[in-house]
C-alpha cells in the first residue's frame, strides 16, 4: 500500500496535468460516471494521507490505493486500469487495483488537514490529544489510525516504534509523556525521511526493523507477528523496545 510520502511523489509527478483538460476517461470502475470527467480541467492535485485527490470545477475524484493499488504516469500496465485519464497534451494517468470515489462537497471541510503527517497544517498537539483520548489502544494500532496519523502505513509504523524503542504491543495510555511526544514527533519525521529516501531509490536500505530478521542494536532475532485490531505485521526487539502495559 502506498503510504503518504509516496502519494506526495505522485502529486509531484502529475503536476504537469494541473490546468489541462481531460480528453479521455475510462476504466472498470463502477463508482463514478467517467463520461462526466471528459472536458473538465484539472484545477488541483492534492493528497490527504493515503488519498490522492483530483480536483475539478464540478467534482473531486478520490483515489485510495488500498493494499495493492498502483499507478502509472504516461505509461500502462498489462492489465485493465480501474481509472484511466488522458490529457490534452497526450499524457495519461492510470490507476490500478484501487478504490475510486466521487466527493461532491468542499474537500477543505471534508478533510482534517491537521491530521495529515505530510501537510503544512499538521498539528502535533492535536495528535497527542487524540492519543490521550484512546488510552487502551495499542501503539501499533495508534500509528495506523488515519484519523490521528493520516499517511502513516505499516513501514513507517515499524520504523517509528523501533526508533523510539517502544514495543508495538504497548498501550498508548501507559506511555510516559516523553514517549508520547516522541511517537508523534517521529511519525512526522520518519515520513519525511521516507520521502527523501524514496526519491533517491534507497528506502529499503534504510529499514532498521521493517521486514528485517536481526535487531541492528542488540544483534538478536526480531519478533514478528500480526498484531492489534489492524492485524498488520510488526517487527520488534524484545530487548531494546520496552513494553509499556
Amino acid at each position: 500500500m502506498p503510504e503518504g510520502p509516496s502519494l506526495v511523489i505522485l502529486k509531484e509527478q502529475t503536476a504537469p496535468f494541473v490546468g489541462q483538460e481531460i480528453v479521455r476517461a475510462e476504466g472498470n470502475t463502477w463508482a463514478i460516471d467517467t463520461a462526466r470527467l471528459i472536458g473538465q480541467p484539472v484545477v488541483a492535485l492534492r493528497t490527504w494521507g493515503k488519498h490522492f485527490l483530483i480536483q475539478m470545477p464540478t467534482m473531486v475524484v478520490r483515489i485510495h490505493f488500498l493494499l495493492f493499488g498502483t499507478y502509472r504516469v504516461n505509461e500502462r500496465r498489462d492489465k485493465p486500469p480501474r481509472l484511466s485519464l488522458g490529457f490534452a497534451d497526450g499524457g495519461e494517468l492510470n490507476f490500478y487495483a484501487c478504490s475510486v470515489k466521487e466527493i461532491d462537497c468542499d474537500i477543505d471541510a471534508y478533510y482534517d488537514w491537521a491530521a495529515d503527517v505530510m501537510s503544512d497544517a499538521w498539528d502535533p498537539a492535536l495528535a497527542r490529544k487524540k492519543l490521550r483520548g484512546a488510552p487502551d489502544t495499542l501503539a501499533c494500532d495508534a500509528l495506523l489510525d488515519q484519523d490521528i496519523f493520516a499517511g502513516v502505513g505499516n513501514i513507517i509504523k515499524n520504523e517509528v516504534l523501533f526508533r523510539i524503542r517502544i514495543d508495538p504491543r504497548s498501550r498508548v495510555g501507559a506511555l510516559p509523556p516523553a514517549k508520547l511526544r516522541a511517537l508523534v514527533q517521529e511519525a512526522r519525521q520518519y515520513s519525511f525521511d521516507f520521502l527523501e529516501w524514496k526519491k533517491a531509490f534507497t528506502l529499503k536500505k534504510h529499514w532498521l526493523a521493517h521486514n528485517q530478521k536481526i535487531c541492528p542494536r542488540c544483534h538478536i532475532p526480531f519478533h514478528k507477528a500480526n498484531l492489534g485490531k489492524t492485524n498488520r505485521r510488526s517487527f520488534w526487539c524484545e530487548r531494546c523496545q520496552k513494553l509499556h502495559e
